[in-house]
């Protein structure tokens, strides 16, 4: 996709096309894609460990890796090329001080800015909570704590809040001792990453 896109360009918008060979089109996509890639980090925990916390503790109720866990938190498949063990650790602890304020749902390397929590209110009484999946001008979609999905016209709700910079994941510094969250940092980081 990258690669046509260089290529073609994008209609409608200041890219062009391209006039360079394939080759030079295949080098450019290349330093695109390593353009998001951290270089790896050391970990001080144990990933094997990491990796069973993750799954005793519910973390995949809400994420998924590999297509597998929930949906109502950001996939973690490849969270260790993108993120490093600071960020994790803290995203663990205290998983609302680097939640994003914007209205777009994805940043410019495709990694979700923010899991918005939203509650509405249907002109008929009925009341849904849930993170933001989708929004335009005219409709949203959220999906609930039991992974329901529900779509609405805006034009139907009574009442449409957003909970800017709030995360729906609980802080995980009283679940995890100290050598257990270095542990599931560990197995984290470690995703994406060729083993």
């Amino acid at each position: 996709e990258l690669i046509q896109i260089i290529t073609d360009g994008i209609d409608g918008t200041e890219m062009p096309t391209s006039r360079l060979d394939e080759a030079q089109i295949r080098q450019v996509a290349a330093f695109v894609r390593q353009l998001g890639v951290l270089p790896r980090e050391s970990a001080s925990g144990n990933a094997r460990r990491g990796e069973q916390l993750y799954s005793s503790k519910g973390c995949a109720q809400c994420h998924a890796i590999k297509g597998r866990g929930g949906a109502s938190g950001p996939d973690l498949t490849e969270v260790g090329l993108r993120r490093g063990a600071a960020y994790l650790r803290a995203a663990l602890t205290e998983p609302e001080a680097d939640v994003a304020k914007g209205f777009s749902a994805f940043g410019p390397d495709g990694i979700p800015e923010n899991f918005l929590v939203v509650r509405v209110a249907t002109r008929n009484g009925q009341r849904f909570t849930g993170v933001r999946v989708n929004e335009d001008t005219f409709s949203i979609q959220l999906r609930d704590s039991s992974d329901r999905l529900h779509s609405f016209f805006k034009s139907d709700l009574s009442e449409l809040q957003k909970d800017w910079g709030k995360s729906p994941m609980p802080s995980y510094r009283e679940v995890f001792s100290n050598t257990e969250l270095d542990d599931v940092v560990a197995f984290l980081a470690s995703l994406g990453r060729e083993q």
